[in-house]
């Protein structure tokens, strides 16, 4: 149950809303009236917000408080005995007999108090309220309003559409004066630009803008009609105006035209129509490599920043990440969507988006591969415009894997491989260069040695194309460091070479030399040699056991000596000294690469075979010339252009008058210099307002012609240079002259 100070309370603020809609009303009367006089909806806001202002300052609701209240509802309910205010005061500090009186008001006060009435004038404000907007109703539905519009800022003289008669002839009955002019522009909701109205004729908006015209004169026209690029559109008569409305999606020039009520035909001035584009976002990714490359046993993380920007507003932005796994035939691709980590805002011109990615996390492998790029969409409708960042790279390095071996026959992709191999051996010996100060020396030590481990297995891959025997096999174990008791190993023994016959070493049988083969040749002498010897390809040779030709071996037993400077130092814990080796060894296998590609065969001309009986006969009777006859004349460009302007040099000499068939050829030239026009609106538009006027007119006068012959001679481009020879036809006379002039000048 409330207390007698919550009710009185509650009467306050139940009073100062009433003043407030007071105010309210006041107000969106006043506007909604100016609104319907002017139609100008930013005076309306105008008059609201000065109309609120000034009730606000003479109602001044916040000066009702508690007091007031009190001594206006003692005022009205005789029942309280004047006594209310004790319903303000703690018990505590009231007597007995003033708690008695303060329990009679709250029961007095919570009788009354809904039959008493807050001292306003909210009905006979309502019936003002209602009664302006009325009034400004039926002002404007019986055209009372229209006399107002001439209180609107005047057009300048400069903008005002000025009408030509069409034809040179006297007029009938005088020309209908325009008296107003306005031009509507409401931009695509998704820019957010409010629609606007100009008396400017010249159009300049976003694509997909919908653009509205709108003409009055001060007496009656048969017809009205827009003109552009060739095509004419009729304008509706709407309460006494001509209007056209159209959606801008090209660049362009119109015009508008219109017939009087006898027949004239009368043209205005040409006016341009710029249509702006709305442009891709644009992303941009500071700070963020474009190869990121990670060892196993670290942190595997990408932080970036990414800035987006729009012209009028981003609607989405995401990153497309695709994860390679498997080399050859076998490789898999799994693409996901990553969101950024703080929500895109849609709407906002600018985002500055933040995002970590985890290849842990991604469920990538040792040599896994990862790639990424940032897509972004603006507010565009009905389709987005959609802008990609670079792609960006990842990987987890898989130091290990030396690609296929050569089992059988030629693997497809082997060099690749290889050369991938010694590159990351490189880098990651310039990476431990210079991390010389930064980590320990033991940490140091082990990784030269294990970068020489990979150094040597690299040299033993290469060296099995040279026909060389394996060293055996790779075992974890060679990382050991070095100065370790190598009779401590053992040396590794063969299961089976006591049951095998080692034609390469050094036994009772290898040793027969070849001496005896020397003394059998000799004592054979003369004796034949294999015919097939020189034809066939002996696998046995170790010399002609490999994948290339002599001079590729010869590079590849250079390349497999520099690696072993290259494993020699990195063992010795001297990378820098290793790194120059290390380049020397990829640029000899960069150039192997290059020779050992493989081409296709190029199949040549197989000619006819040659009858012999006709050999040499000198026959030729059969023998034809072939003959091509081909037309390389250049098409003209601006071809009525270029006639246009001899033209007019007739006409303006007076040697002729305008025809039909002249009349046709100065209309295809505007068309000529319209798609010039186009790309140059302020360049081109005067001439070729002044071209649609002659090709209309039946005698334009000598003045105008001139001018046109101006302008499409500074429209044309010049002529290409010919080359040539010139001729010169200078006498003794003529030079004498010149001398002269010289002299005397």
């Amino acid at each position: 149950m409330k207390t007698g100070r919550e009710k009185l309370v509650g009467f306050q603020k139940r009073w100062q809303l009433m003043l407030y809609a007071e105010i309210f009303l006041y107000a969106i009367g006043a506007a909604v009236l100016i609104a319907f006089l002017f139609q100008n909806i930013i005076l309306s806001i105008a008059i609201f917000m000065l109309v609120a202002a000034v009730f606000t300052l003479t109602l001044r609701p916040w000066e009702v408080t508690l007091e007031r209240v009190i001594t206006f509802v003692d005022r009205e309910v005789d029942a309280l005995e004047y006594s209310s205010g004790l319903l303000l005061l703690p018990q505590a500090q009231l007597s007995g007999l003033a708690q008695l009186q303060q329990q009679r008001v709250a029961g007095q006060l919570e009788e009354q108090i809904k039959t008493v009435q807050p001292e306003t004038n909210l009905l006979r404000v309502a019936i003002i309220s209602g009664s302006l907007i009325l009034l400004g109703f039926l002002l404007y539905q019986f055209g009372v309003t229209d006399q107002f519009k001439s209180s609107q800022p005047s057009v300048e003289q400069e903008e005002i559409i000025v009408f030509k008669p069409a034809d040179s002839t006297a007029a009938k009955i005088p020309q209908p004066k325009l008296v107003s002019q306005k031009v509507t522009i409401t931009y695509p909701a998704y820019t957010g630009i409010a629609a606007f109205t100009t008396n400017k004729m010249d159009i300049e908006a976003v694509e997909g803008s919908r653009i509205t015209w709108q003409i009055r004169f001060d007496a009656e026209v048969d017809s009205a009609q827009m003109e552009s690029m060739g095509t004419r559109y009729p304008m509706e008569l709407n309460e006494k105006a001509y209007s056209r409305t159209s959606v801008l999606n090209n660049s362009g020039f119109y015009n508008f035209r219109f017939k009087d009520t006898a027949g004239g035909s009368y043209v205005s001035d040409l006016y341009s129509i710029e249509v702006t584009k709305d442009r891709d976002p644009v992303i941009e990714v500071p700070d963020l490599k474009q190869f990121n490359s990670f060892n196993f046993d670290e942190d595997k993380n990408i932080s970036f920043h990414s800035i987006i920007t729009d012209d009028f507003g981003i609607a989405d932005a995401y990153i497309i990440a695709t994860v390679s796994k498997g080399t050859g035939e076998s490789v898999k691709f799994r693409e996901e969507k990553l969101d950024f980590e703080s929500g895109v805002q849609r709407g906002s011109k600018k985002l500055e988006l933040s995002k970590g990615i985890n290849l842990d996390n991604m469920k990538m492998e040792p040599g896994d591969e990862l790639y990424f790029y940032i897509e972004a969409r603006d507010l565009k409708e009905p389709q987005a415009n959609v802008a990609r960042s670079e792609t960006y790279f990842a990987v987890i390095k898989d130091t290990l894997d030396y690609g296929e071996g050569v089992e059988g026959t030629m693997g497809v992709d082997l060099m690749p491989a290889y050369f991938r191999s010694q590159r990351q051996l490189i880098i990651d010996t310039e990476e431990l260069i210079s991390q010389r100060n930064k980590v320990p020396k033991d940490v140091f030590n082990t990784t030269s040695n294990n970068l020489g481990f990979d150094q040597k297995a690299l040299r033993i891959k290469y060296g099995e194309f040279m026909g060389d025997e394996s060293e055996g096999s790779m075992d974890v174990s060679d990382r050991e460091m070095p100065g370790a008791d190598e009779d401590e190993k053992g040396e590794e023994q063969d299961p089976l070479a006591e049951f095998t016959h080692d034609h390469d070493g050094d036994n009772e049988h290898n040793l027969v030399v070849q001496d005896d083969h020397d003394h059998e040749e000799e004592e054979e002498g003369s004796e034949a040699k294999d015919p097939l010897a020189e034809f066939l390809h002996d696998h046995g040779d170790p010399e002609s056991s490999t994948l290339f030709t002599d001079n590729l071996k010869s590079k590849l037993r250079q390349a497999l000596s520099i690696m072993w400077d290259a494993e020699l130092h990195l063992r010795l814990y001297e990378p820098e000294k290793s790194l120059p080796y290390q380049y020397q060894a990829l640029a000899l296998i960069q150039e192997i690469k290059n020779s050992a590609r493989i081409y296709v065969h190029r199949i040549g001309y197989d000619p006819a075979p040659i009858k012999e009986e006709v050999r040499l006969t000198g026959n030729i009777d059969e023998v034809f010339n072939v003959q091509k006859t081909e037309d390389l004349e250049e098409e003209s460009k601006y071809a009525f252009m270029r006639r246009s302007v001899l033209r007019l040099e007739e006409l303006i000499s007076g040697e002729s008058k305008i025809t039909a068939e002249d009349r046709k050829i100065f209309e295809q030239a505007g068309n000529e210099l319209a798609e010039q026009a186009i790309e140059e609106p302020g360049k081109h538009l005067s001439t070729l307002q002044q071209i649609k006027w002659v090709s209309e007119e039946r005698q334009p006068e000598r003045e105008t012609l001139i001018e046109v012959q101006k302008g499409l001679l500074k429209a044309l481009p010049k002529p290409d240079a010919s080359p040539g020879k010139g001729e010169n036809y200078t006498g003794e006379i003529n030079k004498l002259f010149l001398k002269e002039l010289e002299l005397n000048d």
